[in-house]
């Protein structure tokens, strides 16, 4: 059944294009013909789901398989939540707007450690147990062993994770699941879908759905394992796998184009995935340890899906994305050969935190231009030594050598990332930190040129399962006393903003991250007390206060003050073992590195005992090199299960044709009429800017660039409209290089226009003309109107009689400034009649209004509720403005 969201999806709530499901590209699939239906869920808000990159390739790939609908859901914000609670309404889909306990597998993406309370809020606010117990439907009664039997005949659907998260420690969330996806999707899944399908044909029941889910490599059933008093884990059948592989797969990046949304998302770009894994080594690095091995995607490959994906999409920006961009030796090849293809289209590149030892002149040359975007480095410690102990591979002369080459190829500012609390760190290597940022300044001063400005964010190692650093720990006191310490020693450096991250958030990721099966109740009772949205700043203190409650509830909060005050440091212990010898005193030794620990039956291919060895080599500040450059490091990933790396040799650099210079030429000006209906007049005056630019490239018109450092496309909309009104009678000027037929203009626009975004009329205007926004001089509206109180026809024409007739009517109004002032907006209205009346409620009346009234840029402005003003001025009645439409705008001469 299709949710009604008519009435919840207002222009009262924040951003309510949000939920509409109707963006371009987006798949509707026939919901009756579809075997198996799932829905994609995102545990956040949409603007950072829907730019998710393994979001966007999921749903592709899943909609392009036979008998299989995807649809999507996103954590809804407080405003459209309290809504669905107060009028009871389960959490919807946004295409298909129906409930997600009507589809058979929702998918969550599980990519950070306290993210899994916003999952919980979505299956609370969809009507799901949130359970796999719960869901099967327990009867309370004992079973053999001590369990509970249950009911295995589930009308709830099947509810998953997968993610980074989720793949590396899922036994904090097991409680949740029905099955976790290990590691890469774009094959798993659709295997998962024919099982699913095929076990929903012959009517199976939900244990031995999840029996046969189990079979297939990737596919944790935590139900079918049990944990032992050590926290490791174990099956509790022999017909479960003792451990799960980690699914891998190669990117394809065709299944990146997608999805284009109307409102303004976190990742407002194309992004193409142009390298999966890195093999660099980094010890602290759990993506880097997780993803292997690495594998290149051809660079035709990539080219095409970009050049294509520009053109489908209308973006103005695209990125390419992988762990270490600058690993992939095609990186200034493919850049520059699409960067010389879409030349004159105002299109630029953007790249994430990029290795500083391989930044040269060619990468500068890809990345710069009238658009030059910001530049991330990683080199993550500030001294030598610490950066062999973690492995980065990265040396002083390398530091310097990037970051000058980014200084002279035109970067004023340059982001920096460090880490503190690394193992083996001491005072001398965090004040290194400031020592490096000081030292970089003064090797980047020229004449004419501003120092070097850097923006750092220091972040505090948390210690990750499945890195050689998953042995340590560090205490919260020591992470807030060498932040002190470095903001004593930054007080002396100009030009450097510094942001250190949340010490109290660092202790409880660690103490989730790295925990157990018997975290789940501590995940549940700090949803329970207003846990959510961890990520984001201004709910840091009630997450923190949320987390620690719930920690104690738990009765763990022995365990959580062990993660606070440093529960293992490996470096500690080899300091005090000459010690020991010398005076015979105990030596406070580690846990021992061979007890099992809770992700030990995940298979990620990386052997244990390496990830050991490892970690004996950081002690001795050994460095590894990367295996997809140099030999083997023996790390126990490349073979059958996993593949091996994939490197490609890089063509030739195209010849450079040099930077997009912005076609100012006017040669024509065309003036279009528009409406805005239906669920467009949710979108934003903002967003729909935004829209005419991506309409306008997808159409391929010669749109004309305003000049300076930012080009823009000379698009002139006459004025805003009302979020939520609709309308019959916009207006926008397009300036255009080259002649265009009008009518071929008009059919390329509308074409690439929403439906509920009609053209209805497009002319040729002179070049030299005002613009209509200059020219506005007033505007015709139809507004709904509903009194509350009983009402007759007759009082309704009275009441616009009485208007009418009278010369004044005064209306206090606030100005900019705060200044109140009287004005005569009887002065305003030129034209004012009843249109129809109708019944809305029982004893309640509505009627359509028609006016004609002032609509003048330097503020001589009608507005509708300033009728109502009037109406209640006349009539001694209180009114409400049900909806807005504005009919027409009139130009001046």
């Amino acid at each position: 059944m299709v949710v009604a969201v008519e009435k919840l999806i207002t222009s009262d709530i924040l951003k309510p294009a949000r939920y509409l499901g109707n963006e371009l590209l987006a798949v509707h699939k026939d919901w009756d013909t579809a075997a198996i239906r799932w829905v994609l869920t995102y545990p956040e808000v949409y603007e950072v789901g829907a730019s998710n990159l393994g979001h966007i390739i999921l749903y592709n790939i899943l909609n392009a398989q036979p008998r299989q609908l995807c649809d999507r859901a996103y954590l809804p914000g407080k405003d459209l939540a309290a809504k669905l609670r107060e009028t009871n309404t389960p959490l919807f889909a946004v295409e298909s707007k129906r409930s997600l306990t009507e589809f058979d597998i929702l998918g969550f993406s599980l990519s950070y450690e306290l993210g899994a309370t916003n999952i919980l809020e979505m299956l609370d606010l969809a009507g799901i147990p949130l359970t796999w117990r719960e869901r099967q439907g327990s009867r309370g009664a004992e079973g053999q062993g001590g369990r509970e039997s249950t009911d295995t005949q589930s009308t709830f659907p099947l509810i998953f994770a997968g993610g980074q998260t989720a793949t590396s420690n899922p036994e904090p969330y097991a409680d949740f699941f029905d099955f976790i996806a290990l590691g890469d999707g774009e094959e798993l899944l659709p295997e998962i879908g024919l099982v699913l399908e095929e076990g929903k044909q012959a009517g199976l029941s939900r244990e031995h759905l999840l029996l046969d889910l189990a079979q297939i490599p990737g596919v944790y059933v935590p139900q079918f394992y049990d944990m032992a008093e050590d926290g490791s884990v174990h099956p509790r059948r022999p017909d479960v796998p003792k451990r799960i592989l980690r699914r891998v797969a190669t990117p394809i990046p065709a299944y990146s184009i997608g999805l284009v949304p109307y409102v303004e998302t976190v990742h407002d770009r194309l992004t193409i995935e142009i390298r999966r894994g890195c093999t660099r080594g980094c010890r602290f690095c759990q993506p880097g340890m997780l993803n292997r091995p690495a594998r290149d995607v051809e660079p035709d490959k990539v080219v095409e899906a970009i050049e294509q994906g520009m053109r489908a999409t209308g973006y103005n920006e695209f990125s390419l994305l992988s762990l270490s961009c600058s690993d992939y030796l095609s990186l200034p090849a493919v850049g520059m050969e699409i960067k010389n293809r879409l030349k004159n289209e105002n299109i630029s590149l953007t790249l994430p935190s990029q290795r500083v030892d391989r930044f040269d002149e060619n990468i500068a040359n890809i990345l710069g231009g009238t658009r030059q975007g910001g530049l991330t480095f990683a080199p993550e410690a500030g001294t030598q030594r610490m950066r062999d102990i973690v492995n980065k591979g990265l040396t002083n002369e390398e530091l310097l050598r990037g970051v000058k080459t980014a200084w002279e190829q035109g970067w004023d500012k340059i982001k920096l990332y460090f880490m503190i609390g690394l193992p083996g760190e001491t005072d001398a290597d965090v004040v290194g930190i400031a020592e490096t940022v000081s030292w970089l300044q003064r090797e980047c001063r020229g004449k004419g040129r501003k120092p070097l400005n850097f923006n750092l964010t220091i972040s505090n190692f948390t210690p990750k399962p499945h890195t050689p650093f998953q042995w340590h720990s560090v205490s919260t006191v020591e992470f807030k006393r060498k932040q002190n310490l470095l903001r004593q020693e930054f007080r002396r450096i100009k030009a450097v903003k510094v942001n250190f991250t949340d010490v109290r958030i660092s202790a409880m990721e660690d103490f989730v991250g790295r925990g157990d099966r018997n975290l789940s109740k501590v995940v549940r009772l700090a949803w329970k007390l207003g846990a959510g949205m961890d990520s984001w700043y201004e709910n840091l203190d009630r997450a923190f206060g949320a987390w620690g409650s719930a920690i104690a509830q738990a009765d763990l909060d022995w365990k959580y003050r062990k993660v606070e005050n440093g529960e293992w440091n490996l470096f500690h212990v080899e300091t005090q073992k000459g010690k020991e010898a010398e005076d015979n005193t105990p030596l406070s030794t580690p846990h021992s590195l061979d007890i099992p620990l809770p992700w030990d039956h995940i298979d990620t291919g990386i052997d244990k005992k390496w990830l050991k060895e490892d970690l004996q080599r950081a002690l001795e500040a050994a460095i590894v090199p990367d295996c997809s450059f140099e030999g083997c490091s023996h790390c126990g990933v490349c073979g059958t299960d996993f593949g091996h790396n994939i490197v490609i040799e890089s063509p030739a650099i195209p010849k450079f044709a040099g930077e997009f210079v912005p076609n100012t030429t006017k040669a024509q000006r065309l003036r279009v009429w528009f409406g805005k209906q239906g669920n467009m007049a949710l979108m934003s005056h903002l967003d729909l800017i935004r829209l005419f630019d991506r309409v306008v490239r997808r159409a391929s018109l010669p749109i004309a660039f305003s000049g300076g450092f930012h080009p823009m496309p000379r698009i002139s909309l006459a004025t805003a409209l009302a979020l939520g009104a609709t309308s019959s009678g916009e207006i926008a000027d397009f300036e255009l290089t080259v002649p265009v037929e009008v009518d071929t203009f008009f059919r390329k626009l509308a074409h690439e226009m929403p439906t509920d975004i009609p053209i209805y009329n497009v002319e040729q205007i002179d070049l030299k003309a005002s613009a209509a926004t200059q020219l506005l001089e007033s505007a015709e509206y139809l507004i709904t109107v509903a009194a509350l109180a009983e009402t007759t026809p007759i009082q309704w024409q009275n009441w616009i009689d009485t208007i009418k007739a009278k010369e004044e009517l005064w209306y206090e109004q606030i100005t900019k400034s705060g200044k109140s002032q009287l004005i005569n907006l009887r002065d305003r209205l030129f034209e004012l009649e009843l249109v129809e009346n109708y019944n809305c409620v029982a004893e309640s009346m509505s009627s359509v209004i028609r006016y004609l009234g002032s609509y003048r840029q330097d503020g001589l402005v009608l507005r509708p509720e300033q009728i109502l003003f009037m109406l209640e001025t006349v009539a001694g009645v209180e009114f409400q403005l049900l909806h807005i439409h504005r009919n027409r705008l009139i130009l001046g001469v």
